[in-house]
């Protein structure tokens, strides 16, 4: 009690010396006042007046928007997948119909003060990129759990599974852009790009979506889940190199640039797979005996996964293809791959990923769809998707 007493007695000399000392000091600056370029103007606020202009203020600055953000987003989504999980739907679905109802379709269309206030234009670039951290670690993660002592028996079957999922919607897409191409892309270009446009749209696979339900069903880990998961990665690899042939094709009018695109793409996924996957494996046997994964070794494992999902970025493949291939080469150790799901998974599924799929449903504006014909070419385009 004595140690305590004593304690509160030097604290409040020290205020006091100090708080003395900091008011001379203060006092003696103030001959400064006349030399100064600077003069406080006279204000007729009042105290309380100038406390909310100062919060007003703060409301305003991109850090605390992009936290209401997370904030109204979040306890949509939990609402909303809530409500989704009661009716046997995925929850995904229900984050995603989350971001719609927050974006211009419905808040933004009956409330667009409240729109504006949570969600103005020149803030949403912070949101995205977030959310696309948040894809990026998730897709890591499901890279992890993939097992691909399975796979490698069933290459076969993700090639004609997924190459099937390209061609039969690909041949579907070209053939009904016939209907829209004369009255909607005519006059901006021609038909050859618009037709494969139409038809690699119909072909990419919703990999994080399909890869979000299977995961939720606990399905990853299972020889149907890591077929499809791997024949989606296929899919995509593929449909986002043919998408660089149709941008190659529109830009130049020959599909020759994007060979450069196929070429990396390709080598890329060489290296990953016979360069930097035994390089992790003898990693992996040397932490094997340890008890804890040390941070240096953490951080180099993360590093990895961000220059993998960079390189595919920039090849423009998109960064979740190169965050998922970096969860498939990591060592085979299922103990490392444990911990370092543990370490990267609850943070990526309760807080960043709610934030992509709810991105993509404010990203949405049902309301430029605004006429019966327009109505008709999405309904068509959904029928087409399906099919």
């Amino acid at each position: 009690m004595q140690k305590a007493q004593r304690n509160y007695i030097i604290y409040a000399l020290m205020l006091l010396l100090f708080g003395t000392l900091i008011y001379l000091s203060v006092g003696e600056g103030m001959a400064f006042a006349s030399h100064s370029s600077h003069h406080v103007p006279d204000r007729t606020d009042s105290p309380f007046d100038l406390f909310l202009q100062f919060m007003q203020e703060n409301l305003h600055h991109p850090l605390a928007v992009l936290l209401l953000q997370i904030i109204v987003v979040l306890l949509a989504v939990r609402f909303f997948s809530y409500l989704f999980k009661h009716i046997h739907q995925p929850g995904v679905i229900g984050e995603i119909v989350a971001g719609i109802v927050l974006g211009p379709s419905l808040l933004g269309y009956f409330f667009p003060e409240a729109y504006q206030f949570l969600f103005p234009s020149e803030s949403l670039t912070n949101l995205e990129l977030l959310s696309q951290i948040g894809l990026i670690l998730f897709m890591f993660v499901i890279g992890l759990e993939l097992d691909f002592s399975i796979l490698k028996n069933k290459i076969n079957e993700t090639l004609v599974i997924s190459h099937a999922g390209i061609l039969v919607p690909f041949f579907l897409g070209t053939v009904a852009s016939f209907w829209i191409y004369e009255e909607y892309a005519a006059n901006q270009t021609a038909f050859l790009p618009f037709s494969l446009f139409i038809g690699i749209s119909m072909s990419i696979t919703a990999f994080p979506v399909m890869a979000r339900i299977l995961q939720e069903r606990n399905m990853t880990k299972t020889p149907v889940g890591i077929l499809s998961i791997a024949s989606a990665a296929n899919d995509d690899v593929t449909a986002w190199c043919l998408l660089a042939v149709v941008i190659a094709i529109a830009k130049a009018g020959t599909f020759v640039g994007a060979l450069y695109t196929v070429g990396l793409t390709l080598l890329y996924i060489v290296i990953m797979f016979f360069v930097v996957r035994p390089f992790l494996r003898k990693l992996g046997v040397a932490y094997a005996s340890q008890e804890v994964i040390t941070k240096p070794f953490v951080s180099f494992i993360l590093l990895v996964l961000i220059i993998s999902a960079t390189l595919t970025e920039i090849l423009g493949i998109h960064a979740l293809f190169g965050a998922f291939m970096a969860g498939v080469v990591m060592p085979p150790n299922m103990g490392f791959r444990k911990v370092m799901m543990e370490k990267v998974e609850d943070i990526a599924l309760v807080f960043f990923l709610p934030l992509f799929f709810a991105f993509t449903g404010l990203r949405t504006e049902i309301g430029l769809i605004n006429s019966p014909a327009l109505w008709g070419v999405c309904i068509m385009l959904i029928a087409v998707a399906i099919v």
